[in-house]
């Protein structure tokens, strides 16, 4: 539901890689940038930004003055917007769609990407020696922690792991007597998408575990 755009010029120039993943999926529904590179160069490259959004099917669109369209979006906030993709582009229809899409105002899209199931999470921040990301024996993490997954990255899970966390990640709309009765050392709130208005379930469950 939401259109991402990138301040800097040159967006694809060292390519991608899974281990720079903070998801198992892509949700964004489209990128908006203003240069796309013809060639990728870096040692961690396994695929072009272009090959890496059509695998993920995600539209995008290049050319575009993205930092005259930031400060747009700074002063007059979230606009609707719409890009096309195929044989038969229509300007006409893509302003249509734009203007009829509703807006993130009042959209609850935290709980389109939480989790579905709670899960335990041990794996730490990338290790050069082992070119990877250890998985911590729960033995060696002194804390537990509880993690409301509002759509978290894995990253910020990470460096809780590095820090001594042995983590819990939760629904968004799970209750906070489930997660109280977990009796963890402490309670992490992950950022997300959209309007965090709607979320009522969340606010209910911050307020009973803060008090």
């Amino acid at each position: 539901q939401q259109i991402v755009t990138l301040t800097y010029p040159h967006v694809g120039n060292t390519g991608t890689t899974p281990e720079d993943a903070e998801s198992d999926r892509v949700w964004s529904a489209g990128l908006v940038i203003r240069d796309l590179p013809l060639v990728a160069s870096n040692w961690r490259n396994t695929m072009s930004l272009a090959d890496y959004l059509k695998t993920n099917n995600v539209v995008a669109i290049a050319g575009i003055d993205t930092r005259r369209l930031t400060r747009i979006l700074r002063e007059k906030g979230a606009q609707n917007g719409c890009i096309m993709a195929g044989d038969n582009i229509s300007e006409e229809a893509a302003i249509a769609a734009a203007r009829g899409f509703p807006g993130l105002k009042g959209m609850d899209l935290a709980k389109v990407v939480s989790t579905e199931k709670a899960y335990e999470w041990r794996s730490s921040v990338w290790n050069l020696a082992t070119d990877s990301h250890p998985t911590i024996e729960a033995s060696e993490l002194p804390y537990h922690v509880v993690a409301y997954d509002y759509g978290v990255k894995w990253n910020i899970l990470r460096m809780l792991v590095e820090r001594g966390c042995r983590v819990t990640v939760v629904p968004a709309q799970t209750p906070a007597s489930d997660v109280l009765a977990l009796n963890p050392d402490g309670v992490f709130l992950s950022n997300g998408p959209g309007d965090p208005e709607p979320c009522d379930y969340a606010i209910t469950a911050i307020k009973q575990v803060l008090t």
